[in-house]
């Protein structure tokens, strides 16, 4: 998650320090697991006119440079968020959209395991777990009273 100063976050990675990007990165750590096109409504809010490239750019910048992460769901929209390097999980409710973190999952989780003679060097895997979240499953128990 970012951290207090977001333009100093900036330049430890390299990044040089703009407006634009600050409003960026200011609006993915605000509400993680947005689109772009979210993304670019809450910048534009706050500084005014920015393009969607414009937005695009420094997404990708951003998440190139390993500051923000991007996930892309099965028949969703990338999403952004700041939380990196801890290899985590998401939990998406297949009737509202709404995603939220799981941590990394431990124990015997052998659809995690890559086998040893794969040749490949793992660094990450990306779980995506689909259900329904507690809000929509109260309003579904509940419309039938």
């Amino acid at each position: 998650m970012m951290r207090d100063d977001p333009a100093k976050l900036l330049r430890e990675h390299g990044v040089q320090v703009t407006a634009h990007r600050l409003a960026v990165l200011r609006a993915v750590s605000g509400r993680p697991h947005c689109a772009a096109e979210d993304i670019a409504r809450n910048v534009r809010a706050e500084i005014g006119a920015i393009s969607r490239q414009a937005v695009y750019d420094v997404l990708g910048m951003l998440t190139e440079k390993g500051i923000v992460r991007r996930i892309q769901p099965a028949g969703s929209p990338a999403r952004y968020e700041d939380r990196v390097g801890d290899n985590h999980h998401h939990v998406i409710c297949r009737t509202c959209g709404k995603t939220a973190d799981v941590d990394f999952a431990v124990g015997e989780t052998p659809c995690l395991t890559v086998a040893a003679d794969s040749g490949y060097q793992i660094d990450e895997a990306e779980v995506i777990f689909w259900g329904t979240c507690p809000a929509c499953l109260a309003e579904s128990s509940g419309a039938g009273n």
